[in-house]
């Protein structure tokens, strides 16, 4: 479990991070959202006893992380950003040194370091100095020491950023496995890493915590929310029909692939009034979407919103 209150971080007179509230639990992935500089990576910091927060308290597990820190440090793994490394060290030799650091010993490390190693899948560079790695080895053995001792709590600060589609997918993959039993908190500016990996979101802008809920009450918030979108060739008549449909707000279409999307009155579901319209004109789409609302939508408006008010 992990509790924030009130945690804030001054610079100078700057605030980069005020009076933020969340609570964590196991089972539970919170995604920690919001454009560059929000102060994403200085909460977690705070959380993982990196920073002294100007105000406000963090615990993990019950424990204070001010006041508790090697506790603290013990039920945490923690990925910061970047996955730094000791670079002149061998994987191997990267990740016995963490086991050493953890206290594993005997049979627990040789089973725990055999079962990361194979779980990240890093076999074929254990020999290999880890400043020669790849962007993705890389982040895999940032994630290994995070995970080495198995800490109850875990933070990853931007774990699948830099990484390609198949590399993002097997982050993806461990993230939701550590899901099960663990407490999870994942900064990212990723909008897909929010529907792939995570049961909840907090919103982070200029510092502030501006929304606290889940992905799917996210996207209701979306003005595409129970929208229907196609594309078709020849849909122009029926573009004007589907506007006169008494359920039907407005029809948008996409200047750069003609992609037809219908927006619903307020309480409105024209799905099946959609699906009549189009075989009544024998326009067969290539592909038809009962949309569930664009996340991307949503975090523009909430990020506009509050730029637009100052401290």
């Amino acid at each position: 479990m992990i509790e924030v209150t009130g945690l804030s971080r001054r610079y100078g007179g700057t605030w980069a991070v005020r009076d933020i509230n969340l609570g964590v639990g196991p089972g539970q992935v919170l995604a920690l959202l919001g454009p560059n500089g929000a102060g994403k990576t200085t909460i977690l910091r705070m959380i993982a006893g990196y920073l002294a927060p100007s105000a406000g308290t963090v615990r993990v597990c019950g424990w204070d992380v001010l006041r508790h820190p090697q506790a603290v440090r013990r039920l945490l793994g923690y990925l910061p950003e970047g996955a730094p490394v000791y670079e002149e060290m061998s994987v191997r030799s990267f990740l016995g040194f963490i086991a050493d650091v953890r206290g594993l010993r005997g049979l627990q490390r040789r089973q725990r370091f055999e079962e990361v190693v194979q779980m990240l899948e890093l076999e074929e560079v254990l020999q290999s100095p880890t400043g020669t790695l790849s962007m993705g080895y890389r982040r895999r053995v940032g994630l290994a020491q995070a995970i080495l001792h198995d800490p109850p709590a875990l933070i990853f600060d931007e774990p699948t950023d830099g990484l390609d589609p198949s590399q993002r997918h097997g982050v993806r993959k461990l993230i939701r496995s550590l899901a099960r039993d663990h407490s999870l908190i994942v900064s990212t500016h990723l909008l897909e890493e929010v529907r792939a990996v995570c049961n909840r979101v907090a919103l982070i802008v200029r510092g502030r915590l501006v929304v606290d809920t889940t992905p799917a009450e996210l996207a209701e918030q979306s003005r595409y929310h129970g929208a229907v979108s196609f594309t078709a060739k020849g849909s122009g008549p029926v573009r004007a029909a589907l506007g006169l449909l008494p359920s039907v707000d407005t029809v948008e279409i996409d200047p750069m692939d003609g992609r037809v999307t219908i927006f619903p009155k307020p309480g409105r579901e024209i799905l099946p009034q959609v699906q009549q319209l189009l075989t009544t004109y024998r326009v067969i789409p290539k592909e038809l979407q009962l949309e569930e609302g664009r996340l991307d939508d949503v975090f523009e408006t909430y990020v506009a919103a509050a730029r637009g008010h100052p401290e």
